[in-house]
């Protein structure tokens, strides 16, 4: 059995006939959540990539991000720790994707070459954390995940971020402290050199193919449908456009 600390306990009591008290004791639980990796200072605030060895074995191999009209979800998700936020504070977290050099690329004889001048850098797309605003115990206290973020090769809408096919992008971490109007300021920005990757609309190296086959757990039936004697030899692309109808795919 799980015993109430002695916060919950005080409250129960104070706000007995409270109908809010609900609604005090789901605050105070938050801001305990993560409490022991803050720091009212933010001095030693730090952000961990999850998932480092995985992003580092597509990083090997350029990692490519499928782009659709519709919007298609990253694999890997960019998911990050962050500890050293003001428990009591609050903050939104947002996600904007940059070009990382000048040049638009090309798939020749298996490796990717600069192929010629690249396009004006989309519209600015910002993907904002649908958690913000919130206190930084609740984000400290789990891996925050962008697994809901879509990337489009269209004018973007509602939680899409609009890229430039064959343009190399990184994905960076902002973290906003909220509160009035002239305290919005960020307070540190983060990117991840691994996480970089070159946005098409149909994967090009057959090794990153397998290694989004084998990595992602929504995979799991085009692994088991290839067992099966029916099987048509179909890429993960048609794969990934079958199953975005249930919003799995992550490919």
């Amino acid at each position: 059995m799980l015993m109430k600390t002695e916060n919950e306990e005080a409250i129960m009591k104070r706000d007995k006939h409270n109908p809010l008290s609900h609604l005090l004791l789901a605050v105070n639980n938050e801001l305990s959540a993560g409490t022991e990796k803050g720091d009212p200072t933010e001095k030693r605030l730090k952000v961990h990539l999850e998932e480092q060895e995985l992003w580092s074995k597509f990083d090997v191999l350029t990692n490519e991000m499928i782009v659709t009209k519709n919007g298609r979800r990253m694999f890997p998700v960019f998911k990050v720790s962050v500890s050293g936020l003001d428990p009591s504070a609050m903050y939104s977290l947002l996600v904007d994707f940059v070009q990382v050099d000048q040049h638009r690329w090309k798939y020749v004889n298996g490796e990717w070459v600069p192929g010629g001048k690249p396009e004006p850098p989309a519209p600015n797309s910002v993907y904002i954390h649908p958690e913000s605003p919130n206190f930084g115990a609740h984000w400290m206290k789990d891996a925050v995940n962008f697994s809901k973020v879509k990337l489009t090769n269209k004018t973007n809408g509602a939680g899409m971020i609009m890229l430039n096919s064959l343009h190399k992008y990184e994905p960076r971490l902002h973290i906003v402290k909220v509160g009035s109007k002239e305290e919005h300021k960020t307070i540190t920005t983060h990117s991840f050199p691994q996480t970089r990757f070159i946005a098409v609309t149909a994967y090009q190296n057959e090794e990153i193919t397998s290694l989004k086959i084998k990595y992602n757990p929504f995979a799991k039936a085009f692994l088991d449908a290839k067992e099966r004697p029916d099987f048509r030899e179909r890429d993960i692309t048609d794969f990934c456009v079958d199953s975005q109808y249930s919003g799995q795919c992550k490919c």
